[in-house]
């Protein structure tokens, strides 16, 4: 019973419904896993194993009035970002200002969770406010990559993804503006899902008619994901955006792709999107990958959509999203934010009406020009990041191939110009570098396709074969904290 932790998301529940196993057991495998683990990657620094044995008590003394729905998760536990409140625990949001700060009511997303029988286990590490690609934050440190304890898991569920990789817990909640479910899923080997804007309630907040910052599922395969959304799903009065569950369960649609062997039609790939550099061997993995989709019968071409907008509508809008976040905080308490989010808050509060008209104009024409490639395409594919997982030293990628990126957004390019378009997005396993790093493969399906993208992904990882690799034991010895202080920022 001690290596339950090694079990599948899916395989767990199964185990719990039957009561082969209680939720209490559960609990205690992952809290273990977590302790002999967490010294190199601090990937879970906040835990909350009372609250989470408290909790499985209670299900266990109520079992017969447990949840039976779709993504019944009877007693799972789960790892919450740390950006995502969670009543009675310490959430820091990575920063200073709010470092002795325990919320009194968890997010709609973790209420749902927790009502449908997921265990929080603790909070996920993140960068300040979860801006940036790399996990580290002055309040609880930098987490660490399981595959080489030298890098980063990326961000800014970079925590999330590790504690998956490491098998810490079977699932964990993360978030994504810029590419913070996919980037870290990429890093770190398992699976990132960036869903269409209110398929997971969240909040309450003064943000919530933002569609661009989502939060999803993670976890360390694609019908485990899946799975995951269906517990997350549903729409909830306390978030506009949020729309009903799924008339067919996400795993359902999975299950059937599986088991008829379906398969998509017809695949665009794109390196780079015309947008950003990319490292070859990181291209030719995915190159390599996507390949393997045509002994199923799926034809393979390039992809031709014209994104060359993204990357300056993209910044615009997370600087508009920015200056209203922190105003105040940049006003009151500017010495105690990292230049990264000084830099991008006061380009938010200096943009100009044309600005923002022209940002809004830009993303508008890439979402009909996207939706004309999916009129005869099932998916947009492309790589997750433009290079593997760099050292736990950086604080973000500076240059590659001759290009010198102007700030800390410009490297994660890839992921932002797609989130323009809120279709449907994730990152699963395609690969590894002759050093051993995983690469991720970014699958983008057509507006409002969440189901059909999952059932191609899982086709694809099955294809792929690698997601039976995890969970491993943290390989080599821990890195050093990026430095205090960073580069000045361009436009």
């Amino acid at each position: 019973m001690s290596e339950l932790w090694k079990l599948t998301a899916l395989e767990a529940s199964d185990l719990l419904k039957k009561k082969e196993i209680s939720p209490l057991e559960m609990v205690d495998s992952c809290a273990e896993r977590i302790d002999a683990t967490e010294d190199g990657l601090n990937a879970i620094p906040t835990r909350c194993y009372d609250r989470a044995r408290d909790h499985a008590r209670r299900l266990m003394d109520d079992s017969n009035h447990a949840y039976e729905g779709p993504g019944a998760l009877h007693g799972l536990p789960i790892a919450v970002k740390e950006l995502e409140d969670v009543a009675g625990v310490r959430t820091t949001y990575g920063a200073p200002l709010w470092k002795d700060h325990v919320p009194e009511r968890s997010d709609i997303m973790v209420e749902r969770l927790e009502e449908r029988g997921g265990i929080v286990m603790g909070k996920s590490n993140v960068p300040e406010y979860g801006a940036g690609g790399v996990s580290f934050n002055e309040v609880l440190g930098s987490s660490a990559n399981p595959w080489d304890q030298q890098r980063t898991p990326g961000g800014s569920s970079g925590g999330s993804a590790a504690a998956l990789a490491a098998g810490q817990v079977p699932l964990a909640t993360g978030s994504d503006l810029g590419g913070s479910l996919r980037i870290p899923a990429s890093f770190c080997g398992i699976v990132g899902y960036r869903p269409s804007p209110g398929i997971v309630a969240k909040g309450p907040d003064a943000g919530c008619f933002a569609d661009m910052p989502v939060v999803g599922p993670m976890a360390r395969n694609v019908p485990d994901t899946a799975f995951m959304l269906d517990a997350m799903a549903g729409t909830h009065m306390e978030d506009p955006l949020s729309r009903p569950e799924p008339v067919v369960p996400y795993l359902d649609h999975v299950l059937t792709a599986l088991e008829d062997g379906a398969h998509p039609r017809r695949i665009g790939y794109s390196p780079d999107l015309g947008v950003t550099p990319v490292d070859a061997e990181v291209d030719a993995i995915c190159r390599a990958a996507i390949a393997k989709l045509e002994s199923l019968g799926s034809e393979i071409g390039d992809a031709q959509i014209d994104f060359s907008g993204g990357p300056e509508a993209f910044h615009t809008l997370r600087a508009l999203g920015f200056a209203g976040g922190h105003e105040d905080e940049l006003r009151d308490h500017r010495d105690k934010l990292k230049p990264e989010n000084i830099w991008n808050t006061q380009k938010g509060l200096d943009l100009t009406r044309e600005e923002i008209t022209r940002a809004n104009q830009i993303r508008g024409a890439l979402f009909h020009r996207v939706a004309a490639f999916f009129k005869d395409h099932d998916v947009l594919a492309l790589p997750s990041t433009i290079v593997p997982a760099i050292p736990m030293n950086q604080r973000y990628l500076k240059e590659l191939n001759g290009h010198k990126f102007g700030n800390y957004v410009d490297w994660i390019i890839l992921t932002s110009v797609v989130t323009l378009t809120v279709c449907p997005a994730i990152s699963i396993n395609c690969g590894f570098t002759k050093s051993g790093l995983p690469v991720g493969l970014q699958l983008v399906g057509a507006p409002h396709g969440d189901g059909q993208l999952l059932a191609w992904a899982a086709v694809a990882e099955r294809l792929f074969g690698l997601a039976d690799q995890l969970p491993i034991d943290p390989r080599g010895e821990r890195g050093e904290h990026p430095g205090p202080e960073a580069e000045p920022h361009g436009d």
